[in-house]
């Protein structure tokens, strides 16, 4: 397991979730939720600036058969401006499927009403998606993800 500090980044068409996980790779916790939109990138930028992580990584939604549709390409491109901002930190997509199911039952159970929950579940998710990342390169030794090409944005 390497060590350093990671960050989760779940895009959404409204909201972006980051998290980020302690520098032994323990634990990740929320970060804040980033609009959507023309600033989210330079807010991200300006995250990992803060945070100095050895990579970012980006959940990338697919089909429960592991297809990608509209939503992966439209991620996989806003991964690439993302690159291209915090270059020379690695961006990396990772499988991020059934990670905001698995959010917002985590915060149904701990009580958390819906309405209150849709500020806090895009972190939740990239909560899940870091952990599950970080669980991945415990338990098989391998980087998990792919790397992402810096694009122009």
């Amino acid at each position: 397991m390497r060590r350093g500090r990671r960050i989760a980044v779940d895009v959404g068409d409204a909201r972006i979730g980051v998290a980020s996980c302690d520098p032994d790779g323990l634990l990740a916790t929320p970060v804040e939720t980033v609009p959507a939109g023309a600033r989210s990138v330079g807010r991200l930028a300006a995250i990992v600036a803060e945070y100095e992580p050895i990579e970012v990584v980006v959940g990338l939604p697919r089909s429960l058969s592991g297809r990608e549709g509209p939503a992966a390409a439209k991620v996989r491109a806003y991964a690439g401006r993302l690159a291209a901002r915090v270059a020379p930190v690695p961006v990396r997509l990772v499988d991020e499927r059934m990670t905001t199911v698995t959010a917002s039952a985590g915060l149904r159970a701990s009580g958390v009403k819906s309405k209150k929950g849709r500020s806090v579940i895009d972190q939740a998710a990239a909560v899940v998606i870091l952990q599950s990342a970080l669980e991945t390169e415990k338990t098989s030794g391998r980087i998990p993800g792919e790397v992402v090409e810096p694009t122009a944005e």
